[in-house]
């Protein structure tokens, strides 16, 4: 259905040492990075109070009801738990599969639809994005929903190619709503909305009016509330304030209201994609004019249309929205790296020369930046520390640049301009590869360095004092977090804390079940003079003003960012 060569660019050993060299670059570093607060941090701990407490239902954050979410990831997180035991690479693991699944899928799916070169093209465009590869070792929803929504939107594809038994193509549509309701138990109603709205507004620029009665909707609402419902009907039995707070508050109002003080302009995205897409950038105008001018399948149905519909809608949509993150957009990653799969096989040797130049030259200029880092650095975030991670980046850089130099080398020799299609996504196929691993090494080294910052942050370093002195006190024993809600160290050191005057993200929480907290600090103080045995999390400036006071404390450990104190006994 185009003429993007159909031939593929690498033999089928090739590709499968390709797909296992992925694996490990991808899987390997999970544990190499301390949790990061507040998502991480957050997830982690989510997952490992369900895990102890045997509580599969009602998902608690700190000890608190917490419906801000869905559970399907706090679920995949303790089962890794409970499986592998708890820790910071178990806690990635979900994510990181959900990342890796997302490339093979999109290498299928473009092979199945389009032509095997499509497919291994846009696997590795994807796979070597810095916006899906750098999502794909963060432990936040985004990546989890991106693939089940993905995973709807190749399955649609995948169901409505021409010629296909009625019965597979069933199977295929079924899958597709299991991945909707799959896609809500991520986050919530945008697993379904955003997917419903793409159905419409391409049928109406389409007028592909007949793709609705291939969509098995009677069968396929059975198949998605089966998948949906159950959580849902039960969760909201044990939790009568449940649905409140989940479909008023945080589907609606997070979204159009400001309340969640994630503001950004309506331009908040592009500089994410421009970002998120950088090796690929100067191919992505033609990609989409190249995707456009593709005709439609025999059956009237335009499987590129859809991906730009998908594209143009979610990214709109989250635009326009009064709460931001850099990850909402994610979803759109897999369409627009399959689009730029169908276009790259086709980019003449010496274009694509040009292309690897231009990227040597700013590979050149960001190792000149990256010399400012070690100029920077603050209280929280001291000099040492920026120039501990500029090494990570410098060495980064350095083998990108080598890399891409291994790519020139590769895509030598005088453009074959009246060459076959096949033979010129041939020809530019292993350099592609080599100019793709040197992005994806890129931000795995830097990422990884970026643990000179985590290790901070985190404050892995003060558990094993908090977990040894727990240890020698009762089970009962209240730690109290003050004036402020710490998401990485409970993961840390396996304890959930008492709130003291700031519910922080735990107002529901805390709304729902006041006995749980401590709203005043007097309140606190009065407590922690009558416990016989009691531990805090505090600031370093808080700790200040309460030993100035006289407040009974004994320091069990500190950093630059908090102090965790004892009652003397």
């Amino acid at each position: 259905m185009n003429d993007t060569p159909s031939r593929l660019p690498l033999n089928r050993t090739a590709i499968l040492l390709l797909v296992l060299a992925l694996a490990v670059i991808w899987f390997v570093p999970l544990g190499w990075r301390h949790l990061l607060p507040s998502d991480e941090g957050r997830y982690a701990e989510m997952a490992r109070e369900m895990f102890v407490t045997g509580d599969w239902i009602t998902p608690r954050y700190n000890g608190y009801k917490y419906f801000e979410k869905p559970p399907l990831q706090t679920w995949a997180n303790a089962l890794t738990f409970a499986a592998f035991g708890i820790g910071e690479w178990q806690a990635r693991l979900y994510t990181a599969l959900a990342g890796f699944a997302g490339v093979l899928l999109i290498g299928f799916t473009g092979a199945r639809v389009f032509n095997a070169a499509a497919g291994v093209f846009g696997a590795l465009v994807l796979a070597t994005s810095p916006y899906w590869n750098l999502m794909g070792h963060f432990n936040t929803l985004d990546m989890g929903l991106s693939f089940w929504m993905e995973l709807t939107l190749c399955a649609l594809l995948l169901a409505q190619r021409p010629g296909l038994p009625r019965n597979q193509a069933r199977l295929w549509m079924w899958l597709c709503w299991a991945a909707m309701g799959l896609a809500v138990l991520s986050k919530g109603l945008v697993g379904v909305i955003l997917p419903g709205a793409v159905l419409v507004l391409y049928t109406l620029v389409s007028r592909d009016w007949a793709l609705w009665r291939r969509l098995c909707i009677v069968s396929g609402i059975v198949v998605f509330l089966a998948v949906v419902l159950p959580w849902f009907v039960l969760v909201q039995d044990r939790n009568p304030e449940f649905f409140n707070f989940f479909f008023i508050v945080q589907q609606f109002r997070r979204y159009l209201t400001p309340e969640q003080n994630r503001p950004g302009a309506f331009y908040y995205f592009v500089p994410v994609l421009l970002v998120g897409f950088l090796p690929w950038l100067s191919v992505a105008a033609q990609s989409l004019r190249h995707a456009l001018r593709l005709p439609r399948q025999p059956n009237g149905f335009s499987p590129v249309l859809v991906m730009v519909v998908w594209t143009a809608f979610i990214f709109l949509f989250f635009s326009a929205s009064h709460s931001k993150l850099l990850s909402y957009t994610l979803p759109i990653a897999p369409p627009i790296a399959l689009m730029i799969g169908l276009y790259l096989p086709l980019v003449p040797r010496e274009s694509f020369r040009r292309h690897l130049l231009g990227y040597a030259v700013f590979l050149v200029a960001a190792a000149i930046g990256a010399l400012w880092l070690s100029r920077l650095g603050d209280a929280r975030n001291p000099n040492e520390l920026y120039r501990a991670f500029q090494v990570w980046v410098e060495a980064a850089i350095a083998v990108a640049f080598v890399l891409t130099l291994v790519a020139l080398w590769l895509v030598r020799g005088p453009s074959r301009g009246n060459a076959a299609n096949g033979n010129r996504g041939a020809g530019i196929g292993a350099a592609a590869v080599a100019f793709g691993t040197a992005w994806l090494l890129l931000g795995t080294i830097a990422g990884t360095g970026h643990d000179v910052f985590g290790r901070l942050s985190s404050g892995a370093p003060l558990a094993p004092a908090v977990k040894a002195e727990l240890a020698k006190l009762p089970p009962d024993t209240p730690f109290y977090s003050v004036g402020v809600l710490d998401h990485t160290l409970p993961f840390y050191v396996d304890h959930t804390m008492i709130m003291v005057e700031h519910p922080d993200e735990l107002a529901f929480g805390v709304s729902v079940e006041p006995q749980k907290w401590v709203p005043t600090i007097d309140e606190w103080v009065r407590r922690w003079k009558a416990d016989r045995y009691a531990l805090a999390l505090m600031s370093p400036q808080r700790y200040e003003q309460f030993a100035a006071q006289g407040l009974p404390m004994r320091v069990v450990a500190r950093d630059l960012r908090r102090v965790v104190v004892e009652k003397p006994y």
